[in-house]
């Protein structure tokens, strides 16, 4: 299946969580869709998961397992993707490692974890689909950074540290891409309840009532709502907007 439609989304981290669903809408939109996931057993079986549940639905999808703060890695995944799909006119920067852990505690080993995740595959995938002449000119790139760059969050300076630089990377980036037509923006989720969420915290009722104490909707964000908004992002309704930050957290921080 080569050149089999000229929009082509990439979706980092996309085994799970948001970035599963992102992958799903964006096919629905009408995108052949690149699933990328952590080369781990169990991440690789849940993308294919994805990448099936497109297929049910008369999408096209492949899995392009990789390791984004990888320069090599990343390099592979978009040459078989480039192959396999075509070249890449949306990028989405879903993927993120993460932890919990006291700011004293954090060691070195693991602050480069992070930000290498975070901040480095940002800058490699991006670089890699629109950099030195690559890409097109009307692409898009949609990153995802977290409300905790505004709010804050014990145990997680790390990770919230470069969810923080994603907004800035994201400004600048627009900047950079602006005249090429390419457009850079940001979506900054709330407390979604995901498969991840749900693990680091099992006592669901304790966080639902934690989170809807902060916001103005009294329900749950869902990884959807969340991908209805990247859509909006990648899509011609955001034809005039980059470098832009949009809150997906019910009326949480209120920017």
């Amino acid at each position: 299946m080569t050149g089999t439609t000229n929009k082509v989304a990439l979706v980092t981290g996309a085994s799970r969580g948001i970035g599963a669903a992102t992958a799903r809408r964006l096919a629905a939109d009408g995108m052949a869709v690149a699933i990328n996931c952590y080369p781990d057993e169990t991440m690789l079986a849940s993308a294919k998961e994805v990448a099936a549940s497109v297929h049910r639905l008369g999408g096209t999808a492949e899995v392009f397992p990789a390791d984004i703060s990888d320069r090599a890695e990343v390099d592979d995944m978009f040459e078989q993707c480039e192959r396999q799909l075509g070249p890449v006119t949306t990028l989405v920067l879903n993927a993120a490692a993460t932890g919990r852990v006291d700011w004293d505690d954090i060691t070195e080993s693991e602050w480069d974890r992070i930000t290498s995740v975070n901040l480095k595959g940002a800058l490699l995938c991006c670089r890699r689909a629109f950099g030195g002449g690559n890409g097109t000119d009307t692409g898009t790139i949609v990153t995802v950074s977290s409300v905790q760059a505004k709010l804050g969050a014990p145990n997680a300076l790390h990770y919230t540290t470069t969810k923080a630089g994603i907004i800035g990377f994201t400004r600048s980036l627009a900047r950079e891409l602006g005249e090429r037509g390419v457009r850079v923006n940001c979506v900054m989720p709330g407390a979604i309840q995901t498969e991840e969420e749900i693990e680091a915290f099992p006592e669901q009722d304790e966080v639902r009532r934690v989170v809807l104490g902060n916001q103005m909707l009294q329900r749950r964000g869902k990884a959807e709502d969340v991908a209805g908004v990247v859509s909006f992002l990648a899509g011609p309704g955001s034809a005039f907007m980059t470098g832009q930050t949009l809150c997906v957290d019910g009326g949480w921080v209120l920017l």
